[in-house]
């Protein structure tokens, strides 16, 4: 279990569902873990659990991406440089869902909340975070994707055209980065699985249905480990 050994990775959203699973995964594998996301109850909740298991120590770093300003990555950056030198990894998860419902009908305001933490946030964060990362052997950054950012529905509105907005990100930093650096980019896809916004978005569905977060690491650790870039995958292929 030591696929991660001595890798620092930064996992938003940590404190629930898919980026709880995949931030307890890496520690599990051998990585120094650091736990963003806005709960500190949930995030203290996961710290212990990783400290309880044996795994290396995690670190947390609450902040608020909905109002997060460039100074603020720019302080998580710094924060990270004296405490670790490097980063060899990070897993935008954190996301919302936002509203299902016709684009003539979208609330503006609404509009700017899901653009604000879906799209701006992981962009702030990996440009503030880049030159940690080339000082990495390996780097990975992922994307959390989704099926309605590579194929668009009627209803899904500003969470759909933000993860549009995210391949894209993810397709143009793989090519700027593959030539000159170590860092490898890629996008995955999580599917239908167990969580609050998958409940969310289908209130009328059985929850039992779909798989929790575990069952589907194994690809977020190859994403972690392996020397592809610039690719789109599912993590329910």
């Amino acid at each position: 279990m030591s696929k991660l050994t001595d890798r620092i990775i930064l996992v938003t959203g940590a404190g629930d569902g898919i980026g709880r699973a995949a931030a307890k995964t890496f520690a599990e594998h051998g990585a120094t873990v650091i736990l963003l996301g806005r709960t500190i109850k949930k995030l203290e909740s996961l710290y212990d659990e990783i400290e309880q298991a044996g795994y290396p120590q995690a670190a947390i770093y609450p902040i608020d991406l909905e109002g997060a300003t460039p100074h603020d990555y720019e302080q998580l950056a710094n924060s990270l440089d004296k405490e670790f030198g490097k980063l060899d990894g990070l897993l935008h998860n954190a996301a919302i869902l936002g509203t299902l419902t016709p684009l003539e009908l979208y609330d503006i305001n609404q509009w700017y909340k899901v653009m604000q933490i879906n799209v701006n946030a992981p962009f702030l964060l990996t440009k503030a975070c880049l030159n940690l990362m080339k000082r990495s052997s390996d780097a990975s950054i992922i994307f959390t994707s989704s099926e309605v950012g590579r194929q668009g529905k009627a209803y899904w509105g500003a969470y759909s055209v933000s993860k549009f907005a995210i391949e894209g990100m993810m397709q143009i930093l793989a090519d700027e980065l593959e030539s000159n650096t170590k860092i490898r980019v890629n996008s995955i896809n999580p599917g239908d699985v167990r969580t609050a916004m998958w409940a969310a978005a289908y209130p009328a569905k059985d929850s039992n249905t779909v798989p929790p977060p575990e069952k589907i690491m194994s690809q977020y650790l190859y994403l972690m480990t392996s020397d592809i870039n610039g690719k789109a995958l599912n993590a329910q292929d």
